[in-house]
């Protein structure tokens, strides 16, 4: 998880994309715009496709400093889980980082693993290794399809074409997306079509 100040964000003010880049920079953008009379304003962390909400409240230094404590927060968080998260202690070989755990199997899987090559915790290895490589591809196009459905549900979800779009997304058919998108407003729609494609920041 990339430090909250520098997470890539964008700001909408209705359906028109006013400022995109880091979110200190976003918060900041924003805060100095004047508010009255514009339409209600929505930032958007474009790695998750979730509103951020922001408190603009007082001085530029006044902001950052919120945001600052707010990262420090979710970083101790992050950094508690991943320590609670980690196994304890016991037999492997802690120095290359191999842990020991229970694995139960089948008669018939230990006798196929320890037909192979490197014994049964080296076929077991490989076989993870493996599986890991075939769902990487996978695992982005679910992520990507997520990040996408969560901007199209805070900005799109009244518009034409949504629950098309939504099917096509899921089904990883981009042509039909971009046809069910293609009477959106035009800073929603290429913004719901980058995050469907992974596309980085354009800032």
């Amino acid at each position: 998880m990339t430090d909250l100040l520098s997470r890539p964000s964008a700001a909408f003010s209705g359906q028109d994309l006013i400022a995109e880049g880091p979110l200190v920079d976003v918060a900041l953008t924003v805060r100095a715009l004047p508010l009255d009379g514009m339409a209600p304003v929505l930032v958007f962390d474009r790695t998750t496709g979730g509103v951020i909400d922001l408190d603009l409240r007082g001085s530029t230094a006044d902001v950052i400093r919120r945001l600052t404590e707010r990262s420090q927060a979710e970083s101790a968080a992050s950094k508690s889980s991943a320590e609670a998260a980690k196994p304890s202690k016991g037999r492997g070989r802690p120095k290359l980082g191999v842990v020991a755990r229970e694995v139960t199997l089948l008669p018939r899987h230990w006798e196929w693993l320890g037909e192979q090559p490197g014994g049964a915790s080296q076929a077991l290895r490989r076989l993870v290794e493996q599986a890991r490589k075939a769902g990487d591809g996978a695992d982005k196009d679910r992520s990507r399809q997520g990040v996408a459905y969560r901007f199209m549900q805070a900005m799109a979800g009244d518009l034409s074409g949504f629950e098309e779009a939504s099917r096509a997304l899921f089904a990883g058919d981009m042509a039909r997306f971009e046809r069910s998108v293609s009477g959106w407003p035009e800073d929603v729609r290429t913004f719901a079509l980058r995050l469907a494609r992974g596309e980085e920041d354009d800032s």
